[in-house]
C-alpha cells in the first residue's frame, strides 16, 4: 500500500470527551458567574487550553491576569482528569478498535496525534494503549494546531514519510495541520466543516483499508 502509517486525533475521532471538556468548562463559567453553551464549546475543537479559557472569558466580560488563567485551566483540568477516571472501554467511538486492528493487521503503523495531555490516561481507561505505536501528545510538542507539529513529530517516532501518511480529524485545524505537514486528510464529521480534506466519513466505522489506498 501507498499508505504506511494512519495518524488519529483522539477527541471526536477515537473517543468523545467533548462533553467532559464541556462540563469542566460549563462548571468553571457558572462559578464565575456567568453562561457557557454548547454551540459555543464547538469553537473550542482543537484550540489549546489556555486559548480556550481566553476566548470563555472573553465570551463572559470577565478580565483575569495570566496568575489568574493559569489557575482557572488547572482546576478545569483537575475536574476533567477526574470524570476521564472514570471512562470504560464502551466509551469508544463506533468502528474506532476495528479500524485500528485492521490497520494493525493490514501492516500499517499507528499513532496518536492529539494536543490533549491526558491522552495516556484515555487510551488506557479504554484499553487500547497497546494498538499505538506512538503517542505523540501535548506532553510532546507545543505548537497547536493548523501547525503540523503534532503530526510531522508523529511521523518522525513511526519512521514514515509524511507522504506516505494519513491523519484521521474532526476538526478543521487538525485538517489544516495534516495538509500543511504534507499528508492525506480524512474528516470525522459533516462535510460542510471538513470539506478541505481528501475524504469526510461520519465515523470510523464507515472507514475501510480499501478507502484509506484510495487516497
Amino acid at each position: 500500500m501507498n499508505i504506511q502509517a494512519c495518524i488519529f486525533d483522539l477527541d471526536g475521532v477515537i473517543v468523545d470527551t467533548a462533553v467532559y471538556h464541556y462540563k469542566a468548562w460549563k462548571r468553571l463559567a457558572n462559578e464565575l458567574g456567568f453562561d457557557f453553551t454548547e454551540e459555543q464549546n464547538e469553537h473550542l475543537k482543537g484550540v489549546s487550553r489556555i486559548r480556550s479559557l481566553e476566548l470563555i472569558l472573553q465570551w463572559g466580560g470577565v478580565t483575569k491576569t495570566d496568575a489568574e488563567k493559569e489557575e482557572l485551566a488547572t482546576r478545569k483540568n483537575e475536574w476533567y482528569v477526574d470524570m476521564i477516571n472514570q471512562m470504560t472501554p464502551d466509551e469508544i467511538l463506533p468502528g474506532a478498535k476495528e479500524f485500528l486492528q485492521a490497520c494493525k493487521k493490514a501492516g500499517i503503523k499507528t499513532a496518536l496525534g492529539s494536543a490533549s495531555k491526558n491522552s495516556a490516561t484515555i487510551l488506557e481507561k479504554v484499553n487500547i494503549t497497546d494498538l499505538f505505536d506512538a503517542v505523540v501528545d501535548g506532553n510532546k510538542v507545543t505548537q497547536p494546531k493548523p501547525n503540523p507539529e503534532v503530526f510531522l513529530t508523529g511521523a518522525r517516532e513511526l519512521g514514515i514519510e509524511p507522504s506516505h501518511c494519513v491523519v484521521f480529524e474532526d476538526a478543521i485545524a487538525g485538517v489544516q495541520a495534516a495538509l500543511r505537514g504534507g499528508m492525506k486528510a480524512v474528516g470525522v464529521g459533516s462535510v460542510k466543516v471538513l470539506g478541505e480534506a481528501d475524504l469526510v466519513i461520519n465515523g470510523l466505522d464507515e472507514m475501510t483499508l480499501e478507502k484509506l489506498e484510495s487516497l
